[in-house]
């Protein structure tokens, strides 16, 4: 997500991305069980009543709501696919658009602050469970957009099956990278071209 235009809404972004970073180096420090809202709003020098304008939980920090903007650029792909595309190859680009939205945002891949994200959603079993809840609701859905641009040419398991190859090599991928300390946006691109291939 860039950054808004207006004034208000320029401030707001700045506000919610300092919680955001500071959260994650505490994070990083104290651990994520270890680490109170409380410290956060202090650390990034706002009250907790603005933590709170911003997010409900920290869970909310770690899963932003970001997700929901990303899937849509790539949900709009796969309702305009091109008349000689493949299947596979309208999941490549609306991923790799979804990637490219994320390189825009809080969750540009390639930073670091999505690094810790990562991490901490793979090691804290109630951000991992959540995580995961969301993935299947977001496969699903780009598995009916898929199944609706080829409407007659594919059915639901065909879909299903595509898009969850791609994106379970992108989940893959992006663990690999954090254990090997590799850059996530590089390994989520590989990721989709070799699935999507």
């Amino acid at each position: 997500m860039s950054e808004p235009v207006g004034l208000r809404e320029r401030k707001k972004w700045r506000t919610r991305k300092a919680l955001i970073e500071t959260a994650y180096r505490l994070f990083e420090r104290q651990g994520y069980d270890g680490t109170t809202i409380a410290e956060i709003a202090a650390a990034a020098e706002v009250s907790t009543a603005t933590f709170f304008n911003h997010f409900a939980t920290k869970e909310d920090l770690v899963l932003t709501d970001d997700g929901e903007h990303l899937l849509q650029a790539g949900l709009d792909v796969l309702a305009a696919r091109g008349a000689d595309e493949t299947a596979a190859g309208l999941v490549r680009r609306a991923m790799l658009r979804m990637l490219t939205e994320a390189g825009d945002g809080l969750c540009d891949p390639s930073a670091e602050p999505e690094r810790i994200r990562l991490d901490l959603i793979i090691s804290v079993p109630s951000l991992r469970a959540t995580m995961l809840q969301r993935a299947f609701d977001a496969q699903q859905r780009l598995s009916a957009a898929l199944c609706r641009s080829r409407e007659g040419e594919l059915d639901e398991i065909d879909a299903a099956a595509i898009v969850g190859a791609v994106t379970g090599a992108v989940f893959a991928a992006a663990q690999a990278a954090l254990r090997q300390g590799a850059p996530l946006d590089e390994a989520m691109r590989r990721a989709i071209d070799l699935a999507a291939s």
